[in-house]
């Protein structure tokens, strides 16, 4: 049996190169729990679930260009992509927010994420 998430943590799941890690590393800098889920690796579907539950769920997504400008990399493809996304389905679509990471930079994903934690704390706690 899993412990209760504590409250504000977050998991963190995308495709490769989609900025889960500088994502989780500028959450963890703010003292937010925060980790990422390896999802699109696995092919069982609710992976991001099982291990070190959290209260919300992010996705980040990215495309294939994005993918091989981050990475420095010529060898992604649209099919490496779609594979990886039809393994994060599940997570996407029980995600809280949704983030496309395109073009954004990584201060603007973290100010998203961090404005959507305090509006769900506000609501958690006006409730």
């Amino acid at each position: 049996m899993n412990a209760p998430a504590p409250a504000g943590s977050v998991k963190v799941v995308g495709p490769c190169k989609a900025g889960k890690t500088t994502l989780v590393t500028r959450l963890r800098a703010l003292g937010i729990p925060a980790r990422a889920a390896a999802q699109e690796h696995s092919g069982v579907p609710d992976t991001w679930q099982r291990f070190a539950p959290a209260r919300h769920l992010v996705y980040l997504d990215v495309d294939v260009a994005a993918m091989k400008e981050r990475s420095g990399r010529n060898d992604w493809t649209e099919e490496i992509l779609a594979e990886q996304r039809r393994r994060l389905q599940h997570a996407r679509q029980h995600a809280d927010l949704v983030i496309d990471t395109v073009g954004i930079p990584a201060d603007e994903v973290l100010r998203q994420v961090v404005a959507f934690l305090e509006a769900r704390r506000n609501t958690e706690v006006a409730t």
